[in-house]
């Protein structure tokens, strides 16, 4: 049977304390359910210290397991977590405003959701979640704690500490045998990561792992609650992109729409883009603003759907508010597929209004950027086609980013269904008859915030059907002398010929912009005159021809 299945079990002791102020929970639905929202399991601590700590542990833990499946199908984990954290610390800082006796009542909370073939962590404290993978622990998490001299580490982030909740968030791919841990300090405090180790080497099930985590904590002397679940995936559904495919290319293609019409309960509002094979609309559900992607009737072909199908494919696995989230529809009945709508307007349209993007800015729009683009590598999915018109600016600053038309993932079997990329962009390597890959994204990356600071390229613009030949990179001081010295360096390497000059990753990319002018790159080695100003380089060279010239003949006519 193609189903996700798990073994959970916890354990939760008070230890030395008087009061277990720990909450432990878990949700594991079925059938439509299960498949839209996953199972989710939670544990929090109380913070210590304060009345009613148990108290905001057990509400922060029963109103997420509740919430969150009241949440739309439609958003994203991430996006239902800081829904309804973000009602329960709202819930708290009321509560204690209002009544003294609860002044300081606040919780930390790690919570997991295993959905599908992948899982999502939400984050906010100092509880930790670990994946036990093939006899390696990770962490997943990260503590949010300011170290103090005289006390343990002192919580700076909690759920009703602070009016603005921030909780981390993260997520990957699961395999059968996972083991997830999700414990509070008590136990990680008191065993750390080699003692939890050998303890989940030992314990084959989850009950036994998490009876053994718990207890042992105690044992050495915790001098805090223990709480331990353990999450053992036995199965592990698997996305089958052929079988897809196969109910996609029974679905009729929609004919041409026009503003107003209507199909499957959808209006439109507008045309977005027609290209020569796909048809895109803002439309309307009901008060929802989505964006509906089908193809031309005439480009109803076997590997054109494939492609559309394949793209809505991939991007269901992005999730992340960096990009469209793709919208269930069950009344579709044509082929196409709905994403959310973003207001903004893309990189290139901006450019094309005349903004003039400071260095700030473009450094600004490359850490956003390359934050969704690493999001898509550590899934296996390589972009092919990042450029401005893909890249759209919202209002608010954020960056999402469009078009999977063409992205490839690993394990994919598709071939080549479009000229993936466009030539400006695409590296040097790919001309050669290169493949895509990671390297290839991040140079595009580097195009892109290049022609956004200059509104050049650093090859100058590449034709359809032309083979560029690559010398030097034009420096970015030639169109914008104002740029700092610091981002010219960045954005050099970022469009370096050959790929080992490259930053490896989209992280590497991004902490030399975050460093900036404070941590600068080591400048690379000053460029000829002639790579650097080749018209410059020409003159000089010609002016030392004349005067030579003018030497010489000066010499001849005085023999």
């Amino acid at each position: 049977m193609n189903l996700l299945q798990v073994d959970i079990a916890h354990s939760t002791l008070a230890g030395l304390r008087s009061r277990n102020e720990d909450f432990v929970g878990a949700a594991t639905p079925e059938g439509a359910e299960l498949d839209a929202k996953g199972m989710l399991l939670a544990v929090a601590d109380g913070v210590g210290g304060h009345a009613q700590g148990r108290e905001a542990a057990e509400y922060a833990v029963r109103n997420l397991l509740s919430d969150y499946y009241a949440t739309p199908d439609t958003w994203s984990v991430a996006k239902s977590f800081d829904t309804v954290l973000g009602a329960s610390n709202r819930w708290l800082l009321a509560t204690a405003r209002k009544n003294r006796e609860y002044a300081g009542m606040a919780t930390t909370l790690t919570a997991l959701v295993l959905r599908g073939s992948r899982y999502y962590v939400g984050h906010v404290g100092d509880s930790r979640a670990y994946l036990w993978r093939a006899g390696v622990l990770t962490a997943l998490t990260e503590d949010h704690t300011w170290p103090h001299p005289e006390l343990n580490n002192v919580l700076r982030r909690a759920i009703g500490l602070d009016q603005h909740l921030v909780v981390d968030h993260a997520d990957g791919e699961l395999a059968a045998d996972d083991r997830f841990v999700l414990v509070t300090d008590g136990v990680w405090g008191t065993l750390g990561d080699a003692g939890m180790s050998e303890l989940l080497a030992r314990h084959a099930t989850a009950e036994g792992a998490a009876n053994a985590l718990a207890l042992e904590a105690v044992r050495r002397g915790a001098n805090d609650n223990c709480t331990a679940l353990v999450a053992h995936v036995r199965a592990v559904p698997h996305s089958n992109l052929r079988d897809t495919l196969d109910g996609a290319q029974k679905l009729p293609l929609p004919p041409p729409l026009r503003v107003g019409e209507e199909i499957d309960g959808l209006r439109v509002i507008e045309v977005l883009h027609e290209s020569r094979l796909t048809l895109l609309y803002k439309v309307a559900r009901g008060s929802e603003t989505l964006v509906l992607k089908t193809l031309r009737p005439e480009a109803g072909d076997a590997e054109s759907v494939a492609a559309l199908v394949h793209e809505e494919w991939l991007a269901r696995r992005a999730v992340a508010p960096c990009f469209p989230q793709v919208v269930s529809h069950p009344a579709r009945s044509c082929l196409y597929y709905l994403m959310t709508w973003h207001e903004g307007e893309s990189l290139k349209a901006r450019l094309m209004r005349g903004h003039r993007f400071a260095a700030e800015e473009v450094a600004a729009i490359g850490l956003r950027l390359l934050k969704a683009v690493g999001l898509l590598h550590r899934l296996g999915i390589i972009h092919r086609d990042i450029k401005p018109d893909n890249i759209q600016l919202g209002t608010q600053g954020q960056i999402t980013l469009l078009d999977l038309g063409v992205a490839a993932s690993d394990g994919d079997q598709l071939g080549e269904i479009n000229n993936p990329g466009t030539p400006s962009y695409k590296a040097p390597e790919l001309f050669a008859h290169g493949t895509a890959n990671e390297s290839s994204d991040l140079y595009a990356c580097g195009v892109t915030l290049y022609e956004v600071l200059t509104r050049k390229y650093p090859y100058g613009e590449i034709e359809p059907f032309q083979t560029p030949r690559f010398s030097a990179p034009v420096p970015p001081t030639r169109y914008r002398p104002d740029t700092p010295e610091w981002l010219e360096t960045i954005l050099l390497k970022a469009c370096a010929r050959d790929p080992g000059e490259r930053f490896e990753t989209a992280e590497e990319f991004a902490l030399a912009l975050e460093r900036g002018a404070y941590r600068p790159l080591a400048s690379a080695r000053r460029m000829p005159l002639v790579d650097r100003h080749p018209v410059l380089a020409l003159k000089v060279a010609l002016g030392i021809s004349l005067v030579f010239n003018l030497v010489l003949l000066f010499w001849l006519s005085r023999r």
